[in-house]
């Protein structure tokens, strides 16, 4: 039975924890799924002891305690996750949609992979925050060219 739960809400509780906005819309395959690749790709990566560490303000000691190899595949899964939920509850649908998504996950993975070492301000902000800012920076990138292809299109 599916519930008229808006769209928004749906991305919310997918940003509290991947397959939560899947199992509201009636999606359990799919939710059972998204929370088990949560649960493993958190696992093998140490993320909750690497998200400790940097809210703590030991950097060093999150990038030695963090399993890249496991966390290159979490900003995929987790906004895979919140833009199928969002989709399902009826957002999301149109053309360029995708576009604020795909471009956080991109950014989002290369900001681990630089999160050893980049810095900003001659500051480390190792493997939570860095992909965090690159996220951001990568979400704002896709929205700007959803605006210009949606514009493009509505000039042909």
């Amino acid at each position: 039975m599916k519930k008229n739960i808006p769209p928004y809400e749906m991305l919310l509780w997918c940003v509290a924890l991947p397959g939560f906005g899947q199992l509201l819309n009636g999606k359990y395959l799919k939710a059972v799924v998204l929370v088990v690749l949560e649960v493993l790709i958190n696992m093998g990566a140490k993320l909750n002891s690497a998200i400790v560490s940097s809210f703590q303000g030991e950097i060093e000691v999150a990038i030695a305690q963090v399993n890249y190899q496991w966390l290159m595949f979490y900003p995929c899964v987790y906004m895979f996750s919140i833009y199928d939920a969002y989709k399902d509850a009826g957002g999301g649908l149109g053309r360029h949609d995708t576009l604020p998504f795909v471009g956080c996950a991109f950014f989002g993975t290369v900001g681990i992979t630089y999160s050893p070492m980049f810095r900003l301000f001659g500051t480390l902000l190792g493997p939570v925050w860095c992909p965090m800012l690159f996220a951001a920076v990568g979400l704002l990138a896709g929205a700007i060219l959803r605006y210009a292809l949606m514009r493009r299109d509505l000039a042909d």
